[in-house]
């Protein structure tokens, strides 16, 4: 006959077996450890970029769960095992940030000896992010040629900031990167053309190649990257003609050229970029074809800088569709005229705006005094004349905001302004009498409300009129 455990053994023999399932189950759930010889490379790594700091005794155990900021693992499901209708998972790096930021993203800290080790380039198949601020700024370092690897098949975004001395070309860097979608290599000393094969990047969202030493065209590759936003070429050594095909990113947010040599004229298919916010084409060659009107078909713009481009000519009328601009730059452009008051009329979301170094005439409009967000408004060396219209209200306001030296016609009347900055109102020359218009008089009569002080002088009938109107008020207050 069969026997049963006693009540008391029967409670710890379920409480043993109910552990016992639990530890199963929590074995069977434990996240995966990183594999022992991607451990060593990301070891490898940290030492080639410092090391004085012992990054092994620092962080012994599995780096996937005890590492350093900026190192960011992920799990994968690998193939299914079909033995045991399980779906395994593994650990890999897919992250690795490098160089001191902020505290609030405190990435192992580069030193000035920091190298570039390759097995960056071999041992991270899985990586999707490699970002690098002000690691290579003593020791050359030479950017390596990656583009017939495979490396990088799962890159997302590839970032080198502020690497002066990461020196190479930009073609051996650019390679199998089907799934990038920032490109950013800003402040380093890379050289070379934009090889073609940029084109290639189907899902680049951002590329920025800003203050760097790269020469060239802008190939027309370029403009088979039907999702890209961002596009910053600044600061480097490009010339000949932007290529109208640039009108084809139609996703383009920003587009910045500034700062290089490109000459001709500025390419009209830029009108197709319907939702561009921000366009800087300052500081380049451009010359003699005056400020694009297209510009005002562009209803999405905020931000436009051409200074230091001879584009000549007026400021247009093109101001009406652009009332959500907040910054404009037309700085030493050889523009001539008067400045528009369609400009205050309709610009009232205006913080910056940079008319200096032109040859502007006439009086500054009314209308500027009024926008309600100025920040700056330079207005310096040009031919601009009359006399500021401010009252005692908008002084303040103005005197801090407003850059007006360097135009000899333009005055003031005595008791505005004040020396707060090198662009204060008091820096102007008190108006005389002659620059300050002459009021209506005796405007609270009837008789003569319709007339001016100078319609009344200008004649002898006016004279007789006015000394008649004294006499005749003379003896009326006996």
């Amino acid at each position: 006959m069969a026997t049963f455990p006693s009540s008391s053994s029967g409670f710890a023999f379920i409480l043993l077996f109910l552990m016992t399932l639990l530890s199963s189950l929590i074995v069977s759930h434990q996240q995966p450890l990183l594999d022992s010889t991607e451990q060593d490379s990301v070891y490898e790594v940290l030492s080639s970029i410092n090391s004085a700091i012992p990054w092994r005794t620092l962080f012994p155990d599995d780096l996937c769960l005890s590492a350093p900021h900026g190192i960011v693992c992920d799990y994968f499901f690998e193939q299914p095992n079909y033995v045991s209708s399980t779906l395994p998972q593994t650990a890999h790096v897919t992250e690795l940030n490098f160089g001191y930021v902020s505290d609030y993203t405190p990435n192992p800290p580069c030193s000035p000896n920091s190298t570039l080790n390759s097995l960056l380039f071999t041992s991270f198949k899985y990586l999707r992010k490699l970002f690098f601020y002000k690691c290579f700024t003593e020791t050359t370092v030479v950017v390596p040629n990656v583009s017939s690897s495979s490396f990088g098949a799962n890159l997302e975004e590839l970032v080198f900031v502020e690497n002066p001395t990461l020196v190479g070309s930009l073609s051996g860097i650019i390679g199998n990167f089907t799934n990038l979608r920032r490109l950013v290599l800003t402040g380093n000393g890379v050289s070379g053309n934009i090889p073609d094969r940029i084109g290639d990047l189907v899902n680049i969202e951002e590329i920025t190649l800003s203050r760097n030493h790269l020469t060239g065209n802008v190939p027309f590759s370029l403009s088979k990257l039907k999702k890209l936003r961002i596009l910053d070429l600044s600061q480097n050594h490009f010339d000949g003609n932007v290529p109208e095909s640039i009108g084809n990113l139609s996703q383009i947010l920003k587009l910045d050229l500034s700062f290089n040599g490109f000459f001709g004229k500025i390419p009209y298919s830029l009108v197709n970029l319907q939702i561009l916010e921000f366009l800087d084409l300052s500081f380049n060659r451009f010359g003699n074809f005056g400020v694009p009107l297209f510009l005002g078909e562009m209803p999405r713009l905020k931000e436009m800088y051409f200074s230091g481009n001879l584009l000549g000519g007026h400021i247009p009328e093109i101001w009406e569709k652009l009332g959500g601009i907040s910054g404009i730059g037309f700085s030493d452009m050889g523009l001539v005229g008067k400045i528009p008051p369609s400009m205050g009329v309709y610009l009232r979301n205006l913080c910056y705006l940079r008319l200096d170094n032109n040859k502007l005439e006439g009086e500054v409009p009314e209308e500027l005094w009024f926008l309600e967000f100025v920040n700056e408004i330079n207005l310096e060396n040009n031919n601009l004349s009359g006399r500021i219209p401010l009252s005692a209200t908008f002084t303040a306001k103005v005197d801090e905001k407003f850059k007006l030296q360097g135009n000899s016609g333009l005055c003031i009347d005595e008791g505005f302004g004040s020396s707060k900055n090198e662009g204060s109102l008091e820096k102007l020359k008190l108006c005389n009498k002659s620059d300050i218009p002459n009021p209506v008089l005796f405007k609270e009569y009837n008789s003569v409300s319709s007339l001016s002080s100078v319609q009344v002088l200008s004649s002898p009938h006016g004279l007789i009129t006015l000394g008649f109107y004294f006499l005749l008020l003379w003896y009326v207050q006996r």
